[in-house]
């Protein structure tokens, strides 16, 4: 089990093919990853979605999780099933009595960069810079779930949860 110090949150990126995840104990970055789940059809892939986030709220004991809002792109279908993925890591948080805090990427850009319109390669340089990071490759959506940790701890009061307890 995770050795628990301070108030510990966990930042997901949403997704149903894969899941970029950050676990913070108070600023401190605990554990990231980026999860993809077994190749299947929508529903066996945002179960097994459920479960990881289950499994590392057991194991981390957040009392919140922050999540990122819906980006609408062109592809509708994409974002419907982000959607439901959304859903998914949402009902595991509260099933397990975690507090749930929407986060627009705006607000996380603006809270890693200092600017609302930055780069996705300028967000990376700046949790580069912000978290000590062991060394290994990284996906994109490892490093959204970082900057959305790093949004979320700072305590952005304008900044909002979807659920408190």
């Amino acid at each position: 089990m995770a050795r628990k110090t301070g108030d510990v949150s966990i930042a997901v990126d949403p997704g149903y093919d894969r899941l970029g995840v950050a676990v913070f104990d108070g600023t401190t970055l605990v554990h990231s990853e980026c999860y993809t789940p077994p190749k299947g059809d929508v529903p066996e892939r945002l179960s097994a979605v459920f479960t990881r986030v289950t499994d590392l709220i057991k194991e981390f004991k957040p009392t919140s999780l922050a999540i990122e809002g819906l980006f609408f792109n062109k592809n509708q279908r994409t974002a419907i099933h982000v959607a439901e993925a959304r859903g998914a890591i949402t009902v595991a948080a509260m099933q397990r009595g975690v507090s749930v805090h929407e986060y627009s990427p705006q607000a996380v850009k603006i809270a890693v960069t200092g600017s609302g319109n930055a780069a996705k390669d300028g967000v990376i340089r700046m949790v580069d810079r912000l978290v000590t990071l062991p060394k290994r490759k990284r996906l994109d959506d490892e490093y959204d779930a970082i900057a959305l940790g790093i949004a979320h701890t700072s305590h952005n009061a304008q900044l909002r949860p979807l659920h408190d307890k």
